[in-house]
């Protein structure tokens, strides 16, 4: 019998990943999502989910359902015998967050608690954590490994998955019978190599690559580069990128690592290596063989100047590394964007 694993978010950019990683590792994911960040497929399925089951032959059990439906939640709970949760949905846009942080607060946190109790009255102890680097705050040192203080969070969304790594260690600690691996994201970029599926923002995107790529392929006109006079090489922001499949493959080792009671660990899943705007622009146009025009635009509030993981700890304790280099990441994402120019929907272009 493959072990249930349930998938918050599922349909989202890096939960669908998860879930092609999870069907490869011999799991059974069924997944939830209530499409804040999924596209709507034939069938009221997600559409990721539905490219994948094409792409991978196989069929994936998915209900519509928002983590704030606790009765709904607790009708999942009953009809399967999970072995673990990988907790992925939640609201992310730190700028929105900014801007409306009660309902970052709502969501993510109440949905996280109703998650945590209704494991809790069905005896599932086992939890993977989307967590992110942004629990970090403005760094003290780079590169930051898991022992650099927590906290100081510039923004609500941050805030939110601070909070969420304090209830969930809580909990570890008041039953020890719960385990939990808590994953702090640095950048995750690119996509699965098929083009079948990727990340596709609804809206103006917040991250800098799905952006760059809408400029490649001629939906948005210029790139806006915020601040060129950080203390970087080239006065751009410095970001640790990561390929998502490789985040992916990260979440499999974390559910091994659940089998080895481990209470509650933290590992940091980036490469190591820190690239600026600048040099990403110029990985996406050597990928795209186009010119990605760009203006320089006053700072954002909130942004750092650096910012790069040391993830030595998830190679040593999770035998985990990330494989792909930045031309592989430009390269998958640029497949994935000329072959899907307006992303899930692939209208056409105006």
């Amino acid at each position: 019998m493959r072990q249930k694993i349930l998938v918050t978010g599922g349909g989202g950019y890096i939960g669908s990943h998860c879930v092609v990683e999870l069907i490869e590792a011999g799991f059974h994911p069924v997944v939830i999502d209530n499409f804040s960040n999924a596209v709507r497929g034939e069938g009221d399925v997600p559409e990721s989910l539905r490219r994948i089951e094409k792409f991978m032959d196989t069929q994936i059990e998915f209900h519509e359902l928002d983590l704030l439906d606790k009765p709904g939640l607790e009708k999942i709970f009953k009809m399967h015998s999970f072995y673990a949760v990988m907790h992925f949905a939640g609201l992310k846009a730190v700028g929105e967050s900014v801007e409306q942080p009660l309902r970052y607060y709502r969501v993510n946190l109440t949905g996280t608690i109703n998650l945590l109790e209704v494991m809790q009255s069905h005896g599932v102890r086992n939890l993977v954590f989307s967590s992110s680097a942004t629990v970090y705050g403005d760094p003290q040192k780079l590169p930051i490994d898991e022992q650099h203080p927590v906290g100081g969070c510039t923004n609500p969304y941050g805030k939110t998955k601070y909070f969420i790594e304090e209830m969930i260690r809580d909990q570890c600690t008041a039953e020890k019978d719960w385990n939990a691996v808590l994953l702090r994201y640095f950048n995750p970029i690119g996509a699965h190599i098929s083009g079948q599926i990727g990340e596709d923002p609804q809206g103006i995107p917040n991250n800098l690559l799905p952006y760059v790529a809408q400029v490649a392929i001629g939906r948005r006109k210029h790139l806006n580069v915020f601040g060129n006079d950080y203390s970087t090489p080239d006065g751009t922001g410095v970001r640790d990128y990561i390929h998502v499949v490789d985040l992916a493959k990260g979440h499999i080792a974390a559910v091994r690592k659940l089998k080895d009671s481990c209470g509650c660990k933290v590992y940091n899943l980036g490469t190591g290596t820190g690239y600026s705007v600048l040099q990403m622009v110029s990985a996406m146009e050597k990928a795209s063989g186009r010119k990605i025009a760009y203006q320089i635009a006053p700072r954002r509030s909130g942004d750092v100047a650096s910012c790069y993981a040391d993830a030595s700890l998830a190679e040593k304790e999770l035998g985990w590394k990330a494989e792909f280099d930045l031309e592989r990441m430009c390269e998958d994402l640029w497949r994935w964007q000329s072959q899907n120019p307006t992303g899930f929907s692939n209208g056409t272009l105006p």
